[in-house]
This record gives structure tokens, C-alpha cells and sequence, in this order.
């Protein structure tokens, strides 16, 4: 039967035939659609050669009707036109209305080209009423600003314009226009942050503007060997970026990887370091910050000097330093303010308050549903007495108490500031007191709830919280489902986790893990002062010695 349908098939020269057929009008198509292409890229290459519109002309007339138009005639763009000195050459600035700064516009550029300039060239014999006048002249000889450069492309003035400054244009020069810094800051004050309040230290935090976060840090920082690298980031909404650090102190590999790291990006507009620290971060999918986030001017210098490199946006007092391990998520600048005694003591509280974050609701859910037998039996018995009329199994009790907390702790965020302490305290008091009376939950899981969510606060960093009561949610359905057992299990996972983790090369629960006694100086324990010589070992620093 095989041999007859094969009897029927066509030979093989058929198949041949059919196939070369079939493929020399697709190759003749793929052919002309490569010359097409291949065409219009060539002409598309010549049009760039030879399009105007991508070069400044040099005649002022050109120049001012195609900024007009690739502008879209702007209502806050302001072109002036003007005659240089006494003279009949024609010149023309352009600035846009409240990002420049306007006094300094007319006293020291519209002031200096049409009345000094005539005054200037008196003195020093030049005949003022022949132009023209060059750009190296205005330059050197008239302009008193600060910051003077010249662009020689429409896409950089644009970008310059937008930033604050202000472009001079003369007529019948070459093909580039003058920049004149005129930036008008709008900035609040440099105070205490808000976000990380200390009892005692310095009360002094950054701002929005990156110039004046630079200046701070000069000011207060070290000034010689302090390195500030200016980057710009966005792809249509440019701001100015820094990466800072000690020159002699930080790790060149260090400091390369964080600069890589920043080019990379490829986001429109960049409003704050928290964008940033998502796309530098090494495990996006890990619910631990790898990046610390700060306000405070002393974190930032303490980092600094430990061989770490900040980074700071523009529009933003929020400012990042890498590496980051886990043990610096749970220190205060206060613990170095005060006796190492009770900075130590202060410390090992948070690790302790940190762990009743994470674990306090699921060992309540364990011992209550699984491992009641060891719970002491006046405690069990005055346990079993309040939760006789609860109807509800302790997972469902602790989830009603937990998600009600969040939501009372979310909204106290978003209101106003008087309003949001008043609904926290308030409300938190009388959905407790409301659903014990109920009958919903029990008195002793209110208890568990008030000092999981108190321990919580004692955290210093507030993304760090957010973690902890990510992983809190977690716990409780280990407990749930396998008890303690359930508990130790998510607590090794959890250990897992962290002992994988990097930020920037660095282990990001070290000095732990890898093992150096060293480090553990300034760990679990503040050690005095005396005895902290060495910076953290795991920083790979070029200066090894904090003191000598």
C-alpha cells in the first residue's frame, strides 16, 4: 500500500521546479524593498547634511523665524531685539519668562551690550560705531556673567533655554549662539528634615535645589578631595544629576559601576532619586531598599567618608548612597551623638523592635492555633476566657486588625497634617475598643497589633518599614498553615534571601555574612570611638584608617 501512494507522488524534479518558483519573486521583492530602503536612508542622510534647520545660519532674521517655529511661538519665550552699543548691528536675546532671572538679564547683559559697551570701547580706543562686534570681544570684554559658553546646535540651545538661560544672538557672525547663565533658583530654606527627626545633632537637611545640596556639602563636608561628577539624565525632561565622593577614599571600580549604572537609564523624566533607585538597584524583585535614601546632611557626609558615593537629582532633597547592607537601614546619626553605652542600648532595641515587626503577629497566630501547650496555663486559661465569644480563627482575627491598622496608618499619611495625627491616634482607639465589644477579635490580640505596630515605628528608615510589614503579612500564613514550624521555615527563607543579596558588590548583610570581626565595631553594638580606627573593611576603601 506504501509503494502505490508513493507511485502516485510526482518526481522530484516537480518539487524543484515548484520551489524555484515559488522563490524568485520573494527574493525580487526582499531585493527591491533593500534598494528602497537603502534609498531612502541616503536621502534621508543628504536632507540631514543639508537641512538648515539643524545649524544656526549666522543672519539674525533666519535664525529668529526658525526658533519661532520649531518653539510652536511659545507665550512664555521672550525674544528682545536690539542694536549693539551706538552702533547699527543688530542683536537679539531670548530667555523664558520665570525660570531666568530678569534683573539679572537687564542689569548685566541688555545693560552691558547697549550702554556700557559704547563706554567700554571709548576706553579702550575702539571705534564703537563700526561692527561689527565679535563674540570673542563680548566675551572677554563686556559680558559680566558668570557662566558664558556657545552652542552651535538647535537641540542644545533648546535644552539651555528650558534650564534658565539666556541665548545671545548677533547678526552676520558664525553659526553659534552665546549662553549666558541667568538661572533663576526657586528653593525653600535648607532645614531639619522632616522625615528623620533627632533628639540631639545637627538640625540641618537639604533642599530641592542640587546646587545648593553641593554647596552644603562643601561646606560641611571635606573639600579638597570631594569629587562631584555632573551628569544629565531624561530623555525629553533633562535634569542634572551628581555622583559624589571622596576622591582618596572610594573605590574607583565603585564609583565606575555607579556611573555605568546612571547612563544606562532611559526614562523621559526622572522626578525623584526613588526612580533612580529602582533602575540602579541589583534585585528589583527583593521587597529590601539596596539604596538608602536620606535628607539628612550628616548621613550623607558619615557615608561619604566610609568610601560609599552619593548621588543627588535636582528637584528632589532626597538624596542616595550605595552601597547599602541591611544593619545601616537600622542606624540612627544619633548613635554616634550620644556615649556609646546607650547608642549601643538604643540599637540592639531596634533589632529587637524590628523582629516584633516582622514576627509578633505570626508567633500570636502559631502559639494560639497550634502550640497551645506552651503557653503557661494561667496565661493559656485567661487566653481561652477572652476569646470564648470570638468567632473568627486568630489568621482572620489578626488580618481584620492588620489591614485595619494599614489603612488608618495610610490615610493619617495623606490628610492633613493636624487632621492625620487625630484620625491616627482616635481611630486606632476606637476600632480597637469598638471591635472588642463586638466580639470580633479578642483584648489580647489589640495588645499584639498596638506593639507590632509601635515596634514598627522604631524603625529609622521608613522604606525599610514598608518591608518589614510586607514580610509581616508573609509570616502570619507560614504560622497559619504550619504553626512555629511554619515560623522557622519563612525565618530561614528569609535568611536565604538576605544572604544572597548585594548591593553594589557589597553582601548586603555584611559584616554577618561574609564574617568580619572587624566591622562588627559599629554592627549590633556602637563601640567607642577609641577603638573604630579602621573604616568597614567590606568598602575596599583606599584609606583603610578613620583615624591615626
Amino acid at each position: 500500500m506504501w509503494n502505490m501512494f508513493v507511485s502516485y507522488l510526482p518526481d522530484w524534479t516537480v518539487f524543484l521546479q515548484a520551489l524555484i518558483v515559488v522563490s524568485i519573486p520573494y527574493a525580487l521583492s526582499r531585493m527591491m524593498s533593500m534598494t528602497k530602503n537603502a534609498a531612502e536612508n541616503n536621502i534621508e542622510q543628504d536632507d540631514q547634511e543639508a537641512n538648515p534647520q539643524r545649524d544656526f545660519s549666522g543672519r539674525l532674521d533666519i535664525d529668529l523665524d526658525r526658533m519661532r517655529t520649531e518653539f510652536g511661538n511659545q507665550a512664555d519665550l521672550n525674544i528682545r531685539t536690539f542694536c549693539l552699543g551706538n552702533t547699527n548691528q543688530q542683536a537679539a536675546i531670548l530667555f523664558v519668562n520665570g525660570i531666568s532671572d530678569r534683573d539679572l538679564i537687564d542689569k548685566h547683559i541688555m545693560k552691558s551690550l547697549m550702554v556700557d559697551l559704547t563706554l567700554v570701547g571709548h576706553e579702550q580706543g575702539r571705534d564703537v560705531s563700526s561692527p561689527p562686534f565679535t563674540k570673542q570681544y563680548l566675551k572677554n570684554n563686556v559680558l559680566s556673567v558668570g557662566v558664558v559658553k556657545e552652542v552651535d546646535r538647535f537641540t542644545d540651545l533648546s535644552s539651555e533655554l528650558l534650564r534658565g538661560h539666556t541665548a545671545l544672538l548677533l547678526d552676520n557672525s558664525n553659526a553659534s549662539v552665546i549662553i549666558l547663565g541667568t538661572r533663576k533658583e526657586i528653593t525653600r530654606s535648607a532645614g531639619e528634615p522632616s522625615s528623620e527627626i533627632l533628639v540631639r545633632g545637627p538640625r540641618l537637611g537639604f533642599n530641592e535645589s542640587i546646587c545648593d545640596n553641593t554647596t552644603l556639602l562643601r561646606q560641611h563636608g571635606e573639600k579638597t578631595n570631594l569629587t562631584i561628577t555632573q551628569l544629565r539624565v531624561g530623555q525629553r525632561v533633562t535634569k542634572e544629576l551628581a555622583i559624589v565622593y571622596i576622591k582618596d577614599i572610594a573605590d574607583d571600580n565603585l564609583v565606575q559601576e555607579v556611573r555605568e549604572r546612571v547612563e544606562r537609564m532611559n526614562l523621559d523624566d526622572i522626578q525623584d532619586t526613588g526612580y533612580i533607585e529602582q533602575l540602579i538597584e541589583d534585585n528589583y524583585l527583593s521587597p529590601f531598599p539596596q539604596v538608602q535614601s536620606t535628607e539628612r546632611l550628616d548621613r550623607v557626609i558619615s557615608a561619604l567618608m566610609e568610601g560609599r558615593v552619593a548621588i543627588l537629582l535636582d528637584g528632589t532633597p532626597f538624596v542616595l548612597t550605595v552601597p547599602t547592607t541591611f544593619n545601616m537601614l537600622l542606624q540612627s546619626p544619633e548613635d554616634y551623638y550620644e556615649r556609646w553605652i546607650p547608642g549601643t542600648l538604643v540599637r540592639m532595641l531596634r533589632y529587637f523592635a524590628a523582629f516584633v515587626s516582622t514576627f509578633g503577629p505570626s508567633l500570636y497566630i502559631s502559639f494560639i492555633s497550634f502550640h497551645q501547650g506552651l503557653i503557661p496555663t494561667k496565661l493559656a486559661l485567661s487566653i481561652a476566657d477572652t476569646r470564648a465569644g470570638v468567632p473568627f480563627p486568630s489568621l482572620i482575627e489578626v488580618l481584620i486588625m492588620e489591614i485595619a491598622l494599614e489603612i488608618l496608618r495610610e490615610a493619617g499619611l495623606r490628610l492633613p497634617k493636624p487632621i492625620g495625627q487625630t484620625i491616627g491616634i482616635v481611630g486606632g482607639l476606637v476600632i480597637g475598643e469598638a471591635a472588642v465589644q463586638a466580639g470580633i477579635v479578642s483584648p489580647l490580640m489589640v495588645i499584639v497589633v498596638a506593639v507590632t505596630a509601635i515596634s514598627s515605628f522604631a524603625i529609622p528608615q521608613y522604606n525599610a518599614g514598608i518591608a518589614l510589614r510586607i514580610l509581616r503579612f508573609i509570616a502570619m500564613i507560614f504560622a497559619a498553615i504550619f504553626g512555629l514550624y511554619g515560623v522557622v521555615l519563612f525565618f530561614l527563607l528569609l535568611c536565604s534571601h538576605l544572604s544572597k543579596l548585594i548591593s553594589f558588590g557589597v553582601p548586603y548583610i555584611s559584616p554577618a555574612v561574609p564574617y568580619r570581626l572587624q566591622d562588627w565595631k559599629d554592627f549590633l553594638i556602637r563601640a567607642p570611638f577609641k577603638l573604630m580606627k579602621h573604616r568597614p573593611k567590606m568598602m575596599n576603601t583606599k584609606d583603610p584608617l578613620r583615624r591615626k
